[in-house]
């Protein structure tokens, strides 16, 4: 049956192994540690040349892998035969006779990449009743902020809300990315001073404080006109780094949590940070963003930005740079 991350690992440090592991998911990250831990820790150094293999899904059949999987281990309690890159094989669902009668001293570990098994198949069943099944799903944009803190928090340091908002901002969903340069960032922290700052995640990394989505999204949530064209202007010379097309959808998630907001009964914080999927943190800028833009108006800016996204894909304006859209279009946002 599928079992959790947590779950897997905490069994595998106490040596309670499965003699199949199917870890499938859109989500690598987690399907690598998973993998990553099985190679390096279940035989020690000496048992590895003889009774542990790595696979490809590209240069092995199924067959193959059952083959492989039968043999049993050479002065040692078990054999780890992993397969990487499992999604290329062909016929991965012959699988399912050798999962419902495995051969216990063998650790099979199949790495399935963004993909998942139809719930429904012969094999998916003879893995939730025989094997583990993990699934490692994609984390929703609204998810990674707080991913990036508890993960901080884990290696004992802090970071202002900003700093994960930030961070989510410019490097998306891929935990694999974010682990990369959170790591990077941790390095430099100066010693006795585990916090990360936003002035550390502009010298480190090149995202500037003060000119990104984030901070462009708080400016004109505030109606703060300098402020925003001071970043419109930053973005319309830096097209390259700020593409027109992730501006507007930021724009367009905040303004559409917005009008979410406006329609809350209950608009206490926890409240408020639940149904909209914020940190609570942040729940203090819509109290101001309403206050500012009534239903009416958040309603009309929905429809702008669904107009000039359009526009920026280059329906019904060819000629106009995205500098001047974006320009264009903010404007109209704060005078509506």
């Amino acid at each position: 049956m599928p079992v959790t991350y947590d779950e897997i690992i905490s069994d595998l440090k106490k040596r309670i192994y499965k003699p199949v592991y199917f870890l499938a998911g859109e989500e690598p990250y987690y399907i690598d540690l998973i993998t990553d831990f099985i190679e390096e820790n279940v035989l020690d150094e000496s048992a590895r040349s003889f009774n542990q293999l790595v696979l490809y899904g590209e240069d092995i059949s199924v067959p193959g892998i059952i083959e492989t999987s039968r043999r049993f281990p050479m002065m040692s309690s078990h054999q780890v035969v992993i397969v990487r890159e499992a999604q290329t094989l062909r016929k991965i669902e012959d699988l399912a006779g050798y999962v419902e009668k495995p051969l216990l001293s063998t650790i099979l570990v199949i790495n399935y990449k963004y993909k998942t098994l139809d719930k429904r198949t012969k094999l998916y069943k003879a893995l939730d009743s025989h094997a583990v099944y993990f699934e490692s799903a994609r984390l929703r944009d609204y998810q990674v902020p707080g991913w990036i803190e508890r993960y901080l928090m884990t290696k004992g340091i802090k970071a202002d809300p900003n700093v994960s908002a930030m961070l989510t901002e410019y490097l998306g969903t891929d935990l694999h990315k974010i682990v990369n340069e959170l790591e990077k960032l941790i390095i430099t922290l100066p010693a006795g001073k585990p916090a990360l700052t936003t002035a550390l995640i502009e010298k480190n990394i090149g995202i500037s404080k003060d000119y990104n989505n984030f901070e462009l999204q708080k400016a004109v949530g505030e109606r703060n006109i300098l402020k925003a064209n001071m970043i419109v202007h930053h973005f319309a010379n830096n097209p390259k780094d700020n593409p027109l097309t992730l501006t507007i959808a930021s724009l367009f998630s905040y303004f559409s949590k917005l009008l979410t907001y406006h329609y809350l009964t209950d608009k206490s914080k926890n409240n408020v940070a639940a149904a909209l999927k914020i940190n609570p943190f942040f729940v203090r800028d819509y109290e101001t963003s309403a206050s500012i833009y009534d239903v009416s108006k958040t309603v009309r800016i929905i429809s702008l930005l669904r107009t000039y996204d359009m526009k920026s894909k280059g329906f019904g304006d060819l000629s106009s740079e995205p500098g001047d859209l974006l320009k264009e279009l903010v404007f109209k946002i704060l005078h509506i």
